[in-house]
């Protein structure tokens, strides 16, 4: 039976009342000093308790001797000690009544021998005092709806833009100290480094995911997974409900070698991956970049009606490649309705068939940006039309990138067909500029024309997905 999120025991690793941090507070760019000040610039509001008998305080709160010195709740601990320590500190968190831990301190199963038998006694003490564990050798989590951000690392950033994307992998490269989420359009939502997922892993993670008010899209990074068929049966729970987006590492002999070294974990077969996608609807990306920047097709578009694709550009070469590109992943070129073609030519000789490409007309007809929003417009409103990616050109010169924004903010209220949108142009400045701005209206900006065609795809594929699931069994 589906859980609320908030009920989970996953959820006091996103929303503690009150966390307990035991490590040093040396300043510095890692360790218990870099998480109390990202706390507090986060905007986290529930009580906060360094843990460590060498300090009085740090940021101007008290730091305690031990965790058997706190008197207030807390639901979550996160632990930057020596590997050897940990076992005795997660004693005393479970004596303490501390259900969710966070352990950042690394020399576990990805080390050695010795370092997997330490792992194996922090797991069975777990089990015994029905303690929840993320990591060992993990970056942490980040919630964006109540600023809590105990990132370990020095990011030089705090609050995160919130949305509707979680993501979560096996390594701390998508943690904030890693990626620039202060940047991102469309904002995150949750954030989870399995590290060596001793015990919260992918499948727990979904099942929260699932279920959270937050999220829409789920975008996740895997090298292994401990249970291939709980694993699928999450997925296909999760992904009938949102769109389930997932890179998977260690393809080869080398990479799966590679992930063991790295978490401590066994790589599944590809070709046992795929069949697992197939199943449970899972859409699969390529790279690993693909995880912060495909799902925002999702978060700010509806589903396509159907798979025909309109382009509207201003260079044909990047119309040709993107026809190619359609092929790829499962989309055609749509074909102008008559009344949407004998309109374009109106306007300009040869503009009434798809690509509609606009450069010539741009060259040869004074003021002729009048006549751009009319033009996609027109294509956006075409019913044999069911996506449209576009090409613009960005230059500092004059109000062109004003004009493009006011453009599309028009758009934003009449239509609700997915438009994807490729920017060039001789500045990378005025590039950045417009693709922000069209970003915050909430029309995604791809930096490849390869990568807009992708996102349409991924769209257009979860969309048959769930049409399929959709219709009643004879």
């Amino acid at each position: 039976m589906a859980h609320d999120a908030g009920d989970s025991p996953i959820s006091r690793f996103f929303d503690p009342r009150g966390i307990a941090i035991v490590g040093s507070f040396r300043e510095g760019h890692f360790g218990g000093y870099v998480i109390v000040k990202s706390l507090m610039n986060a905007g986290y509001d529930g009580a906060i308790y360094p843990v460590n008998p060498g300090y009085k305080e740090v940021h101007g709160i008290r730091v305690y001797p031990s965790l058997r010195d706190l008197s207030g709740q807390v639901d979550l601990a996160v632990i930057m000690v020596n590997a050897r320590t940990v076992f005795q500190i997660l004693k005393e968190c479970a004596d303490k009544g501390i259900r969710a831990v966070i352990i950042v301190a690394d020399g576990f199963a990805e080390r050695d021998e010795r370092g997997s038998r330490l792992q194996q006694d922090i797991v069975s003490l777990a089990k015994r005092a029905a303690v929840r564990i993320i990591g060992p050798n993990t970056a942490g989590v980040v919630n964006t709806a109540n600023g809590f951000n105990p990132c370990p690392y020095e990011a030089g950033y705090y609050r995160l833009r919130q949305g509707v994307t979680a993501i979560s992998a096996q390594t701390g490269m998508i943690n904030p100290q890693a990626f620039p989420y202060a940047q991102i359009n469309f904002g995150v939502s949750k954030i989870c480094d399995f590290g060596n997922k001793c015990d919260v892993d992918e499948v727990d993670m979904l099942d929260y995911l699932g279920d959270d008010r937050d999220t829409k899209v789920i975008s996740m990074y895997i090298e292994s997974l401990r249970d291939g068929r709980r694993f699928l049966e999450a997925a296909k729970r999760v992904a009938a409900k949102k769109p389930l987006l997932v890179v998977k590492a260690g393809r080869t002999e080398a990479g799966a070698k590679a992930s063991q070294s790295h978490t401590g974990s066994l790589a599944m077969d590809a070709q046992i991956f795929d069949a697992v996608c197939l199943q449970s609807g899972i859409l699969r990306l390529e790279r690993f970049r693909d995880i912060f920047e495909m799902p925002k097709i999702f978060a700010a578009q509806d589903l396509p009606e159907g798979n025909r694709v309109g382009i509207v550009t201003v260079t044909g070469g990047v119309a040709v490649m993107a026809i190619d590109e359609c092929a790829k992943h499962g989309l055609s070129l749509a074909r102008l309705g008559g009344g949407t073609a004998a309109a374009l030519e109106k306007l300009f000789v040869k503009l009434g068939t798809n690509p509609v490409d606009v450069g010539p007309m741009m060259a040869a007809v004074p003021n002729a940006f009048d006549l751009y929003p009319r033009i996609l417009a027109s294509v956006l409103a075409d019913q044999h039309v069911d996506a449209v990616f576009t090409v613009l050109w960005a230059t500092p010169a004059g109000n062109i990138i004003s004009r493009y924004v006011e453009t599309y903010e028009g758009l934003k209220a009449r239509f609700r067909k997915p438009l994807v949108t490729w920017i060039y142009g001789p500045d990378a400045g005025a590039i950045a500029e417009l693709g922000g701005r069209l970003e915050r209206i909430g029309f995604p900006v791809f930096d490849t024309p390869e990568k807009c065609i992708r996102a349409l795809g991924l769209l257009w594929r979860y969309a048959s997905i769930n049409r399929q699931q959709a219709q009643p069994v004879s």
